[in-house]
């Protein structure tokens, strides 16, 4: 980790001092990935904000997303309404969310494969009629799904291929705006801990500010009781996963739109108890934003710095740590992140998922591509699909769900 930051320290610190013919000093070279004391970030407005939405084209027949040497990808599901999310059951089960943002229209399919041949050879709808449904958890024989508006939790049996149940209401949420909301429980299985995005981009419209349930992740107890503010500032938390040696909780966030090209990196972060990471008013630290310049110094000055940045508009959904046996040993305890793609960049951006090593707890290197071939072409922006949910499934190989083209993908270690 210390070699690795040293290096990328001492080549922007390179950049940034050269000097042009007339003694003038070079336009500093931007670093938005990477730890966050290491950034080299333009300032605001430095280039124009731009709509550059991609059309999503859908896969050519026989066509899939390329992994590196030694890996296989192959189709464990298709024919999807907005795939997600994604939870592995204790019995090897997968249990896909399809995020419908219409209302009532979201489902959970069941997808077994019995013959464990990788490929499923059952499809159930599992959950039906859920409200703009994301995230899904399990413990204590309950399913926990997040709801744009509330968490709810229904009775499950290991083996269940359908719940019918009347589901129980854990705790209201505000609904629409950034309208994933995220859910997962703690390792002790004592409190639940739920990702609620803002309604705005930077609150000029001072919606936000009044419900500090936005741009948080709220802690409760099981039963929705206690509710918190657990880590406040996250314009967009959407994945989260435990760090399996620290048993910290970690998310990736999506960050504000409207400054540029090349701000504001979306972010890795460790989720820290009572912390405030700056948004609407600040970012990375005490950066303040124009917009909103002066407004909270006191929210400023108490801001803290993400861990890792994942790049400037990425769209950062998706987070697992690998705790699988079949990958090489250099991926285990490392983070596996969907970078779902850029819609507001000149360059796309994203539309692949990547790797980010962990040593001690913390990112020890570079971002590394590890699941690529989403973006089909740059000029006009067109996608093939774009990933999202990442998992483990129980026999060690890597699931991602891919929303734009309907499909979830099977990455597994050749033997």
């Amino acid at each position: 980790m210390k070699s690795f930051c040293t290096a990328l320290l001492a080549a922007s610190c390179t950049l940034a001092a050269s000097l042009t013919l007339a003694g003038e000093l070079a336009p500093r070279r931007i670093v938005d990935t990477g730890p966050s004391e290491h950034l080299v970030l333009p300032p605001p407005f430095a280039t124009k904000s731009v709509g550059n939405s991609p059309q999503v084209i859908g896969w050519p027949t026989g066509a899939m997303p390329k992994a590196p040497a030694g890996f296989e990808v192959t189709l464990f599901a298709d024919e999807l309404d907005n795939p997600r999310n994604i939870l592995v059951l204790p019995n090897r089960d997968v249990l896909v969310v399809e995020a419908n943002r219409r209302r009532g229209n979201s489902r959970a399919l069941l997808f077994r494969d019995t013959n464990k041949s990788g490929k499923p050879d059952r499809r159930e709808v599992f959950l039906a009629n859920l409200n703009a449904a994301f995230g899904v958890a399990l413990h204590g024989g309950k399913i926990f799904v997040g709801n744009t508006d509330a968490v709810v939790a229904y009775p499950y049996r290991t083996g269940d291929t359908q719940i019918t149940a009347k589901a129980e209401n854990i705790l209201s949420l505000p609904e629409g705006g950034h309208y994933t909301r995220n859910v997962i429980v703690d390792p002790e299985g004592k409190k639940l801990y739920i990702a609620v995005g803002s309604a705005t981009n930077v609150d000029e419209e001072n919606i936000d500010a009044k419900d500090p349930r936005r741009a948080a992740i709220l802690q409760t107890n099981l039963d929705g009781s206690a509710m918190r503010v657990f880590a406040g500032g996250l314009r967009n938390p959407v994945g989260m996963d435990w760090e399996p040696k620290t048993k910290t909780l970690w998310t990736v966030v999506n960050e504000r739109d409207g400054l540029g090209d090349d701000l504001v990196p979306d972010f890795l972060t460790s989720a820290r108890d009572g912390a405030f990471y700056g948004w609407p008013y600040s970012y990375f630290g005490q950066i303040e934003d124009p917009r909103k310049k002066g407004q909270r110094p006191d929210l400023v000055a108490k801001a803290i710095k993400p861990d890792y940045a994942m790049g400037s508009h990425v769209a950062a959904l998706g987070l697992t740590f690998y705790m699988g046996n079949s990958f090489p040993s250099r991926y285990h305890g490392g983070a596996f992140i969907g970078l779902r793609g850029s819609w507001n960049r000149s360059t796309p951006a994203g539309y692949k998922v990547v790797f980010v090593p962990f040593q001690n707890g913390k990112p020890s290197g570079p971002i590394e591509d590890f699941l690529t071939g989403f973006l089909a072409e740059e000029k006009p922006n067109r996608a093939h699909g774009r990933p999202v949910g990442v998992t483990v499934w129980s026999d060690g190989s890597l699931l991602v769900a891919d929303d734009g083209a309907g499909k979830i993908w099977r990455v597994s270690a050749k033997k």
